[in-house]
């Protein structure tokens, strides 16, 4: 990554950090510092799965997922929809206000910033989000607030759709033509031994599949950090959030986790 003051630089928040209020603290606050630092406009693209498993466990209903991605029947997009762009994106932006950042709470569908369409039968309500129109978020940006972005779109038909948070980010920093980073459990992508390994390309990355040393949901993330290495034609970063005193770090430019390389 190198770094630019003009270069927008988008975050995608996902994993356990959403729902600890003191390494959220953290991490808004390396936001915080740096952003008074770089004057570099900072986005924010968030899931939370984790609340819609438990939303799912208390209305009794199965979580079931294909190839990584949450089967999203069309009968239960509003309460995800609820759970994501309301409880999670207000949760989020009231960590950031006490935090003292000026969080704005957003969508995909906002502005027309992501254009959205059925991925696939088969998984129900579940978008792929392709970059739209960024003017409002730019103007919400030029304001010097904070956007926190839910990852839950609508098609032109105004249907509610769940996107994949990673493949969300990508979209948005897609849209802005911006640097990303994946923010995870994660520290990257490990090694057979557990090892970090600093940076992958798609040939490397599809042997780690084929090998089944990548699996489950980090397949998604590491195909849509692929896809955006491509897409926005410079390296991306997925690491963890674990270490909030490395991330001024990595949102000047060094690499802490796995880079991915465009092809």
């Amino acid at each position: 990554m190198t770094e630019s003051k003009h270069t927008p630089l988008v975050i995608k928040l996902g994993g356990a950090a959403l729902s600890c209020t003191d390494t959220l603290s953290k991490v808004f606050g390396a936001i915080s510092k740096y952003q008074t630092q770089a004057q570099r406009p900072i986005v924010i693209v968030h899931g939370g799965g984790y609340l819609v498993d438990d939303l799912m466990k208390q209305l009794q209903l199965p979580t079931v997922k294909k190839q990584g991605l949450r089967v999203t029947p069309y009968e239960q997009i509003p309460l995800i929809a609820g759970a994501l762009a309301g409880t999670a994106n207000k949760q989020l932006q009231g960590q950031a206000i006490k935090d003292g950042l000026n969080a704005v709470g957003l969508s995909l569908a906002d502005g027309g910033l992501c254009q959205v369409e059925e991925l696939n039968p088969e998984l129900g309500a579940v978008g792929n989000a392709m970059p739209g129109n960024p003017a409002v978020l730019q103007a919400v940006l030029a304001t010097g607030a904070l956007p926190i972005i839910s990852s839950i779109g609508l098609t032109s038909e105004g249907q509610l759709m769940n996107v994949n948070a990673d493949q969300a980010a990508v979209a948005v920093a897609g849209a802005l033509d911006a640097e990303l980073v994946l923010l995870s459990d994660v520290s990257g992508v490990l090694d057979g031994k557990g090892n970090l390994i600093k940076s992958l390309d798609e040939k490397k990355a599809n042997q780690l599949i084929d090998g089944h040393v990548i699996t489950d949901g980090m397949i998604v993330k590491v195909q849509a950090a692929l896809q955006a290495a491509n897409d926005l034609g410079r390296p991306i970063e997925v690491a963890t959030w674990r270490y909030p005193e490395k991330l001024a770090q990595l949102f000047a430019g060094k690499s802490i986790g796995t880079q991915f390389l465009p092809q």
